[in-house]
């Protein structure tokens, strides 16, 4: 068995020409839909996370304001910028790139973005409202993920899911998200004893913890879903995820590709949530 191919790069640029629609619909009735984003600091990784997003916004349609600041920026004075963000008609989206510096308490600055405009979907408003089945923004990262099953035509009432990884960025709300379409749902992270017990039982796997070669063929299930999130640098320098690839996709079902897998989609989610929050700002 060789495994399907979930091709990110493909389903993203779909979900662009869906957005640039949607948004020239927008511009029809006079509204240029806009996002806010904020990059503090100079880590490279983030500079290029930041430029593939300026330039999807672009392809869209979709106005992005990037903002740069120095590492040495004071937390009061993101805060203030943040403040004048909310209150500003005109930008419907705001996104602070993570991580920020040491002496910036990410928690405080995330909350401190109106809940209507955050499009990254880390506010505790969004994660409650994701709890209660309520409308609110959902994290880029599990949306995209989900709309990779979707795309595949999976069904996952019934079926059994295992999200290694327990951050509040991509491991609890994928697990939210997965129960939600009445999954069974186990919750695992790297220093889970025997964690290729766990992983053989489920039908869908979802690796977030950021370790090379964490997800192996022998932990795999034949035929199951194996979705990688991980992004990690390999002995040669290229980008990789947290599964092995070349063995697992002899094993597995489906597989998304890292890179062209999850990172693409992410992206992809941020400008559905932007959109939104345009479209929910002038209905």
């Amino acid at each position: 068995m060789t495994a399907q191919l979930i091709d990110g790069n493909a389903l993203a640029r779909q979900i662009r020409a869906e957005v640039a629609g949607r948004t020239q619909a927008l511009k029809a009735r006079g509204v240029e839909p806009a996002l806010a984003i904020i990059l503090v600091g100079d880590d490279p990784a983030s500079q290029v996370y930041v430029k593939h997003k300026v330039n999807d916004s672009s392809e869209t349609g979709l106005t992005a304001k990037l903002e740069r600041y120095g590492a040495d920026l004071a937390e009061a004075e993101l805060l203030e910028r943040i403040d004048a963000l909310n209150k500003d008609p005109s930008v419907h989206g705001i996104l602070v790139q993570l991580p920020l510096p040491k002496h910036m308490d990410s928690h405080k600055v995330i909350e401190a973005i109106s809940p209507a405009k955050d499009v990254d979907g880390f506010h505790v408003a969004s994660a409650g409202a994701l709890m209660v089945g309520q409308p609110g923004f959902w994290p880029c990262t599990p949306h995209g993920c989900l709309r990779m099953l979707d795309s595949i035509g999976y069904e996952l009432r019934g079926r059994h899911a295992v999200v290694i990884g327990r951050s509040n960025i991509v491991g609890k709300p994928m697990a939210m998200m997965l129960l939600g379409r009445s999954a069974t749902v186990t919750i695992c992270h790297s220093a889970t004893a025997d964690l290729g017990a766990m992983t053989r039982q489920a039908d869908v796997i979802v690796a977030a913890v950021g370790r090379q070669n964490l997800v192996t063929a022998d932990m795999v299930k034949p035929g199951a879903v194996v979705i990688d999130v991980g992004m990690n640098r390999n002995a040669e320098g290229k980008l990789c995820g947290d599964v092995d690839f070349d063995g697992v996709k002899e094993v597995a079902g489906w597989i998304t590709p890292v890179p062209g897998g999850v990172g693409p989609m992410t992206r992809a989610m941020l400008l559905v949530n932007t959109i939104e929050a345009a479209e929910r700002a002038t209905a």
